[in-house]
């Protein structure tokens, strides 16, 4: 049995959305039915949230994150998004910090610890047509991984 592998270098860049999503629907497809190892060096986030399970961060050749993709957002993110839409205007600012406001429609960063409590309050205290909770974009949790000192 011999061992297979792949290294893609930036491999959608350049390409429509339609090829992108093509490439990666090859890329998984390959590594199922080869057991290849996949090795993604990429600046393109989309392209790692779609593809990979690993993530290895390196910033002037040191290891600066080595581990889930998961596990990278839990550790360099220390908040997370609400995004409420409500059926009248009302004011949400002691739940977090408003992030955005528009008419009917609210996001609010919160404490990720505090996430879980925050959304149950705002469902059980105001008249919620839907609710999401987020983790901040991959692009602002590397942007932390940089930043944290080492």
């Amino acid at each position: 049995m011999r061992n297979l592998s792949l290294f893609l270098d930036e491999p959608t860049i350049g390409l429509d959305v339609t090829m992108q999503r093509k490439l990666r629907e090859y890329v998984r497809s390959y590594n199922a039915s080869t057991g290849a190892t996949v090795l993604l060096t990429s600046h393109y986030m989309a392209d790692i949230k779609a593809l990979c399970e690993r993530v290895i961060v390196i910033h002037q050749g040191r290891i600066l994150f080595d581990g889930a993709l998961a596990l990278l957002v839990e550790r360099f993110s220390a908040d997370k998004t609400i995004s409420v839409e409500l059926s009248e205007d009302v004011e949400l600012a002691g739940y977090g910090e408003i992030i955005t406001r528009t008419p009917g429609r609210v996001s609010l960063r919160v404490p990720r610890r505090d996430a879980a409590a925050v959304t149950a309050r705002i469902l059980a205290e105001q008249p919620v047509v839907d609710l999401t909770v987020e983790d901040p974009p991959i692009e602002q949790v590397i942007e932390h991984v940089f930043e944290a000192p080492n």
